[in-house]
């Protein structure tokens, strides 16, 4: 057995605050499967425990393993999805019966301490206040006028720039792109998560339809999984109510989600499609308003991005968008008739090879 110097002092020293007086007798690396080249070995897991045993000052003996779990391609990818991981494990394993006990949850410090959780509850962010208005102010004000301002053309332009200039850079791993496309259908805030809040006697949105949308989508999915070639930096979650501008045409942005790693066609089509939600109960004419910013806002990242294949990518996205919007959960007083119309988009959004701008005028008409 590894001698008590081969346990990091942070652990060691955590041990000794959880039972007092305590000290490692022993310490040892758990692998994963010791079958060695047998075709049943498993190659990989999700970190390398480590067993410690102690004697507590009352010469108690307790059998511990501490466990991290390293990045990998299956959904811990990120920081995030490894504390989930941790977190979910110590509200869950006394629940199981005959289940090894979760004895503590926490965090490594930078300096190699670390810092318990397992008093606390709901995490928090503590984040720095952007002045202003939400942009989806200029667009219900866009709506009841009929018409876009000087002003607002300009905003247009200046958020189809900074979403060209974020996905600049492209490429990276695969594996970042791929579950992207991945948690754009399975999340629970993604396409599956968003039809399960549909209640089942939605007007407009009854089962069997959404359940046809979700096919679509996830013929989508096998088409897209592969173009990791257009992975860019991207916000996330870049709608009306996460941008807030100030004087003029300065704004900042809220909330970035997802991992901020994507296709550029999430957060375009996330803004675009709120031009058309915004417009569809106001009485006023689409072509000098909300149809004027929606024709702007592509023509402006499609020009300055160069990406014409966006609009051969963006039907999931449109469709996940569409759906959000659509959804009596987050807009109750939407009107079925209303609904109907930005689910029919959505499905001719879906069956058509590309997008094509007009479809959205063709709501108005």
């Amino acid at each position: 057995m590894p001698v008590m110097n081969e346990v990091p002092a942070g652990i060691s020293a955590r041990i000794a605050e959880l039972f007092s007086g305590a000290r490692i007798v022993s310490a040892s690396l758990l692998a994963p499967d010791r079958a060695g080249d047998d075709t049943t070995t498993k190659a990989e897991g999700y970190g390398l425990p480590r067993r410690i045993e102690v004697l507590d000052a009352q010469g108690r003996h307790h059998d511990l393993v501490f466990r991290t779990q390293s990045a990998n391609d299956f959904g811990h990818d990120r920081r995030a999805d490894r504390a989930d991981g941790m977190l979910l494990a110590f509200d869950t394993f006394d629940r199981v019966p005959r289940h090894v006990r979760a004895v503590d949850v926490g965090t490594v410090m930078a300096d190699g301490t670390l810092r318990s959780v397992r008093g606390g509850g709901e995490f928090y962010l503590l984040t720095t206040y952007a002045p202003g208005r939400p942009y989806a102010d200029d667009l219900r004000r866009i709506a009841d006028a009929g018409r876009a301002t000087p002003l607002d053309l300009e905003r247009c332009a200046v958020l189809a720039s900074y979403l060209v200039r974020l996905h600049g850079a492209r490429g990276g791993r695969p594996a970042v792109y791929a579950r992207s496309i991945r948690d754009l259908l399975g999340s629970g805030e993604g396409i599956f998560g968003i039809v399960d809040g549909y209640p089942a006697d939605t007007p407009s949105a009854p089962p069997e339809r959404l359940q046809a949308i979700e096919r679509r989508c996830l013929e989508w999915r096998w088409r897209l999984r592969g173009r990791a070639d257009r992975l860019a930096a991207a916000h996330g979650d870049f709608h009306p109510f996460n941008v807030v501008f100030g004087d003029g045409a300065e704004f900042a942005v809220l909330d970035a989600s997802r991992g901020c790693a994507g296709d550029p066609a999430d957060d375009v089509t996330a803004m675009a499609v709120n031009f058309v939600f915004f417009a569809l109960e106001r009485p006023t004419p689409w072509s000098e308003g909300l149809g004027l910013l929606w024709r702007r806002f592509w023509e402006g990242y499609l020009g300055g991005s160069g990406d014409r294949d966006l609009v051969r990518c963006a039907a999931p996205f449109l469709a996940w968008r569409g759906l959000v919007v659509a959804n009596p959960r987050f807009y109750p007083h939407l009107s079925p008739a209303a609904r109907d119309r930005l689910l029919g988009f959505v499905e001719h959004v879906l069956d058509a090879p590309a997008l094509d701008l007009d479809a959205a005028d063709e709501l108005f008409r």
